[in-house]
């Protein structure tokens, strides 16, 4: 186990001299480096990839944002959008929305995303219905719904428990 007092990162301040970092800029500067993860281009090889990613993204988030990582034939990354955000314990997610977003950048298939504040990952009733309307509206013009992820204290995939 490492000793938090014994164990500090440095920063070079403007005058040239290293001093100790604060917390907040760690975490900042770690969020920074993660979130090339999901650079425009790179391919997305797993499910876990994927969700450790959008995990680093929305996990901290107080309030309800529902996000897609739009994806090209190919499984490249085209974008990953926060699309809805809603309040503590919800969000409104818009098929017609999401549909426009996914056409608009050419993508052929979508992972979505939404946090729980709470910390309970267990997808709610809503969450799967949402999933299935999207799934459908997506279908129609030919995009596919490759997983739906539910973040809260862990990651749960629609997926991987046979509702997608």
């Amino acid at each position: 186990m490492i000793d938090p007092v014994s164990s500090v990162l440095y920063t070079k301040s403007l005058s040239g001299e290293f001093i100790p970092a604060e917390h907040q800029d760690v975490i900042a500067e770690a969020k920074r480096i993660f979130s090339y993860s999901l650079r425009k281009g790179q391919k997305i090889e797993s499910p876990s990839q994927a969700s450790e990613a959008i995990r680093s993204r929305l996990g901290d988030k107080h309030h309800e944002v529902f996000a897609c990582l739009f994806l090209d034939s190919q499984h490249r990354i085209l974008a990953f959008e926060e699309l809805f955000r809603g309040t503590i314990d919800g969000t409104v997610v818009h098929p017609r929305e999401v549909v426009k977003e996914a056409i608009a950048l050419n993508a052929k298939a979508v992972i979505f995303a939404h946090n729980h504040p709470s910390g309970d990952s267990e997808p709610s009733q809503a969450d799967i219905q949402i999933t299935k309307k999207l799934k459908s509206a997506l279908a129609l013009v030919d995009i596919i719904v490759l997983d739906h992820f539910v973040i809260g204290d862990s990651v749960v995939s629609l997926s991987e428990q046979g509702l997608i």
